[in-house]
């Protein structure tokens, strides 16, 4: 019983202190924000551009599956972020369009593979909305699955690399960026991109801009 009680006291002590090395987040807004949101009724949000990085690549790493992986992550994090604004639809001042309509839209105008050539006012307009969401995802691996499996099993958790998330909203009339957050995170074992967005959008309910 005692060494149950001291294997868990470890455990939590190692997930506060795992979670204290998370930098500070990092959050901008465009002086012409609060007249801009007023303005605001419909939010597209896009797929996220995502990066995939290995300190030290695994072996017969294949460049082509890992950019599909990166793409199929790009749109998860959509998702995620789409669902977690959808629960809490009562607590904001707007509505967020459909995933599903935003992509098939994105699709008949060819925009699908080539966002990051396109103006965001281009694909407000396109898309038929007030603003739009957007933003990067950057993962590096650090230690291999296995590794992190017997560190999980000594002290409770394990941290497996290190991410770092960028959220952005443009407006949809000009494309003129109004709001920014940043943060950089250590990833553990378990992580999934529900509990990323889970928590990273837990941390800016406070300053995001459509919270009522």
């Amino acid at each position: 019983m005692k060494k149950f009680l001291l294997f868990i006291g470890i455990s939590v002590f190692s997930i506060h202190a795992f979670a204290q090395f998370e930098s500070s987040k990092q959050i901008y807004e465009s002086p012409k924000l609060k007249d801009a949101i007023k303005t605001h009724k419909l939010v597209a949000i896009l797929p996220f551009k995502v990066t995939i990085s290995y300190k030290r690549p695994p072996k017969n790493f294949d460049a082509a599956a890992n950019h599909d992986q990166e793409l199929k992550l790009g749109k998860s994090i959509q998702s995620s972020m789409y669902t977690y604004l959808l629960r809490k639809a009562d607590n904001y001042s707007v509505s967020f369009q459909d995933i599903e309509k935003t992509m098939v839209l994105l699709n008949r105008a060819k925009y699908t593979d080539s966002l990051e050539i396109h103006t965001k006012d281009e694909i407000a307009k396109v898309l038929g909305v007030d603003a739009v969401i957007f933003g990067t995802y950057e993962q590096e691996t650090t230690k291999s699955e296995a590794g992190a499996i017997v560190t999980t099993a000594l002290f409770g958790f394990s941290k497996t690399g290190e991410g770092s998330i960028t959220m952005q909203i443009a407006n949809g009339s000009d494309g003129e960026l109004l709001w920014r957050y940043n943060k950089k995170m250590n990833e553990g074992l378990l992580t999934s991109t529900d509990d990323v967005i889970e928590r990273q959008m837990r941390k800016i309910s406070r300053n995001f801009p459509y919270s009522k």
